[in-house]
């Protein structure tokens, strides 16, 4: 009752002190009549909260968000399915979902004639520009009488996740030449000696095929041993984007972050839609979660894009190598980078020597500072970005500023390593045949 009492409206308010000061007036003047009509309308709001309050709403709501993974800038959908279990009618509901400000304004709506078996289903839009992931929730209900006198709030705890990943832009095929060849494990072997039975063999991982678990050499080691040469020969790449604080300038989505973002996650879907094996290392490593994410998987750039889309920027003053394993055995490796200083030019050489072919994008965020009017930090390359270093280290880097477009710096990347490399591969050709895919 006291929950009742605390949901009455200005207008039920309103009626209680109209029906007072109508009592009162009454006794002062002698006035029954008057008093009747001040009872009355003191009970109608009383009588209208013991009523909600005492009355049991069995409602269900099933929230579904298309898609759940949405690039900024695009629309998703959210549905609202509401039903009503139990048998008490109500009035009016006032529906009110909770979304943070980023997606737009919270959606309101009204709805009546609830009764029992009650269904209705209703749909709104949200959008954002910001990447990121956001909850959608917990929906507020607020039960109204017909006569506006009292409103009781109900909440639903769940919640569902939205998660708007970076912004994509296509990039066209291009030769990059280089050793894009499969590494480790997938490297194709060829057997001079020996039958089937002779073969290369490596301890058994999560995920693997039972169908080539080798049994003789298992039974000879007593652990599960698989096959290797029955591989397909893959290639693999690794994005590696540096999100260190002091490596970006700006602010928010015009920051030199949000641009190397965009860029990783162009390349990331660019290249497993091609085929290829792709992980993400950031300047604190490589996260196990996010590892290798092979060709074969439908979507296959899905959690690359999650991870990206929460990715922030990190304090830490040098990048990470513990990511890096055999030399020489790296693969193909992209990577986008800030401002670097001296101090980065070991590590950056190791990276170059790590892989088959190390290509970069050097922002010029000192272009970004000037937007945003910051000043630079201490120890940034001023001019054209951090191309001449990431050059002397041994990457073959292209500069790219504000106003620059993903496709055309990937275009001018995809001519220097033509150049380098002498490539004579014509402009059209499948970007994954001048990969040096090899047919399976």
């Amino acid at each position: 009752m006291r929950e009742a009492l605390g949901g009455l409206t200005v207008r039920g308010r309103a009626f209680i002190a109209a029906g007072i000061t109508a009592i009162a007036c009454a006794m002062l003047l002698g006035q029954p009549a008057l008093s009747r009509v001040g009872v009355l309308i003191l009970v109608l709001p009383l009588v209208t909260a013991l009523l909600l309050g005492r009355a049991r709403y069995r409602l269900a709501l099933v929230r579904t968000t298309s898609p759940q993974l949405v690039a900024a800038g695009q629309p998703a959908r959210v549905t609202l399915s509401l039903t009503n279990e139990g048998r008490t009618p109500s009035g009016v509901l006032l529906l009110e979902d909770h979304v943070p400000y980023v997606l737009g304004t919270r959606p309101r709506f009204v709805v009546d004639g609830v009764r029992q078996g009650w269904q209705r289903r209703v749909t709104y839009q949200v959008r954002s520009d910001v990447r990121g992931r956001f909850e959608i929730g917990p929906m507020t209900v607020r039960v109204s009488d017909a006569f506006g006198l009292v409103e009781l709030g109900r909440a639903f705890r769940t919640t569902v996740p939205l998660i708007v990943t970076p912004r994509i832009s296509p990039l066209p095929p291009v030769p990059l030449g280089g050793g894009w060849t499969g590494s480790g494990d997938n490297r194709p072997r060829a057997f001079a000696f020996g039958s089937a039975e002779d073969v290369t063999v490596r301890e058994y991982r999560r995920g693997d095929d039972l169908r080539r678990v080798h049994w003789r050499s298992s039974a000879r080691t007593g652990e599960l041993m698989v096959r290797r040469e029955e591989q397909p020969w893959q290639s693999r790449a690794t994005l590696l984007i540096d999100n260190r604080l002091l490596s970006h300038r700006g602010q928010g989505i015009a920051s030199s972050l949000e641009a190397a973002v965009t860029v990783t996650a162009s390349i990331a879907v660019h290249l497993s839609q091609r085929g290829f094996s792709v992980r993400l290392v950031t300047a604190s490593g490589e996260d196990g979660a996010h590892a290798w994410h092979v060709r074969d998987s439908e979507h296959n750039s899905g959690p690359l894009l999650e991870a990206l889309a929460v990715l922030q920027t990190d304090n830490r003053s040098h990048l990470d190598s513990s990511w890096m394993g055999e030399q020489g055995q790296g693969g193909l490796t992209i990577g986008v980078f800030g401002a670097l200083g001296q101090s980065d030019v070991p590590l950056l050489r190791r990276f170059a020597h790590h892989t088959t072919s190390a290509l970069a994008v050097a922002l010029d965020v000192e272009a970004w500072a000037a937007r945003s009017s910051r000043p630079g930090r201490h120890g940034a390359v001023p001019q054209k970005g951090s191309a001449p270093v990431l050059s002397s280290a041994g990457w073959r880097a292209v500069s790219m500023g504000p106003q620059d477009r993903v496709d055309t710096v990937w275009e001018e990347l995809g001519r220097m390593g033509a150049s380098r490399t002498g490539t004579s591969t014509p402009q059209g050709h499948s970007f994954a045949r001048a990969a040096g895919s090899s047919p399976s």
